[in-house]
């Protein structure tokens, strides 16, 4: 068990992949000395100019070479990643496409353009000096390594007459054989080190891969959002339809049990009488929670029938203005209605307001919702309580990269502004 265990660990770890990854490095080679025939030509055509001044003009050749093939270099080693080692490396942004002298100039001023020059011209030749070096450190220990094998090859009677080879051999195959034990290790590096420079200069800058992040977050919360806004209707409907009529048929036997059954006994009618009351307060308190979760005009009517139902059932005035072209998606619709509700609930509860006037416009590309009131004012939305008032409706708004804010000096009157992205 333990020889095996010592076997895969100094025989067979340090050759894992290491066919791969040579093969990766021998692939690199001929990429990496791509541009050096180019730049030789700049720097002796650069050299030219103390003897013929003329040469200038072909100074801007190899550089215009150097950018049209830089694309081609990209592609290849994006391939050779992908087909070798089984690697993507990530594409950085570039600007659409294009014919005209605008689109030309904005690619070639992308900084992206110029980290896989800088790559290609700097780091790709540097890097071909490493390949070479590990490539012939193979070389040189497979040869080693080898020795009595190529020594076995020739004529017998040279090794009768040359007998003092034997120690040198020794020697050399025992140094081929360390050889072999440090070219992986050597491949490993280098490939780790150009796997490095290719992501950073190939790939897309930090600043890049950061607008992409919170790019995917927020499509991933938009997700969420819209995952928990239909699991809410779901429930909505499923206790509509189940628990809400169950308990509408109980509260109609209990009716018809109370009015048919003359001849029971008081107790038994006011067992009856109390079930029924339960039973209709179940109701009401169902009809509430199904309202809070996602009520059913919201979704057939939209935000003008769902705050209008809202307003007629508060003891004070409200005034619902809603102009809408169209009707907003329905997270932003729902997030609309909660926001417009819990206000006008705080209003009736804490700002003895008479009266409330609530706007919903969309302009442009946002949903502009404002409710204001007459009462005393003083809210504070920095010492409001987390997860419920103020507080609960700004993070609800924030959900959806929307902004809160709200005005209530001392007196009043309290309004409050909520702008809500509805882009499609």
């Amino acid at each position: 068990m333990q020889l095996t265990m010592w076997r895969q660990l100094v025989l067979g770890r340090p050759f894992r992949r290491a066919g791969h990854r040579t093969a990766l490095v021998a692939a690199g080679l001929p990429l990496h000395l791509a541009v050096v025939p180019l730049w030789l030509w700049l720097l002796g055509t650069m050299a030219a100019l103390v003897r013929a001044p003329g040469a200038v003009a072909v100074i801007p050749l190899p550089v215009l070479l150097t950018l049209w093939v830089t694309p081609l270099l990209t592609a290849g080693q994006r391939r050779r990643y992908r087909a070798l080692v089984g690697k993507d490396l990530p594409r950085p942004a570039v600007p659409g496409p294009g014919r005209n002298w605008k689109s030309a100039v904005r690619r070639l001023t992308t900084r992206a353009l110029w980290r896989q020059v800088c790559y290609h011209a700097v780091a790709g030749p540097l890097l071909a000096v490493l390949d070479l070096a590990v490539l012939a450190v193979w070389a040189a220990a497979v040869v080693a390594a080898s020795l009595y094998v190529w020594i076995w090859a020739l004529p017998p009677q040279w090794r009768v007459t040359d007998l003092g080879y034997t120690t040198q051999a020794t020697y050399i195959t025992a140094g081929g054989l360390a050889l072999l034990f440090l070219g992986p290790r050597l491949t490993g590096a280098l490939v780790r080190l150009d796997t490095r420079a290719a992501e950073v200069l190939l790939g897309p800058s930090r600043t890049e891969k950061l607008a992409r992040r919170v790019a995917d977050l927020a499509e991933s919360r938009a997700g969420v959002l819209d995952a928990a806004d239909a699991e809410r209707r779901r429930i909505e409907r499923d206790l509509h339809d189940g628990a809400q009529q169950r308990l509408v048929s109980l509260a109609v036997n209990l009716g018809l049990a109370r009015s048919t059954l003359g001849d029971l006994p008081e107790d038994a009618r006011k067992v009856i009488d109390e079930a029924h009351r339960e039973a209709k307060e179940a109701i009401a308190e169902l009809n509430n929670l199904v309202r809070g979760l996602h009520p059913a005009v919201l979704e057939d009517r939209g935000l003008d029938a769902a705050l209008s139902g809202v307003a007629a059932r508060l003891p004070i005035s409200v005034r619902v203005a809603v102009d809408l072209p169209q009707r907003p998606s329905p997270t932003v619709e729902a997030v609309a209605y909660f926001v417009v509700s819990e206000a006008l609930t705080n209003v009736v509860k804490h700002t003895q307001a008479t009266r409330a006037d609530v706007t919903v416009d969309r302009i442009g590309e946002t949903l502009l919702v404002v409710v204001a009131d007459d009462g005393a004012g003083g809210a504070d939305l920095a010492t409001a309580g987390g997860g419920t008032g103020l507080a609960g409706l700004a993070k609800r708004v924030a959900s959806v990269d929307g902004t809160f804010s709200c005005r209530s000096p001392a007196g009043g009157p309290t309004v409050i502004t909520v702008e809500l992205p509805c882009a499609p």
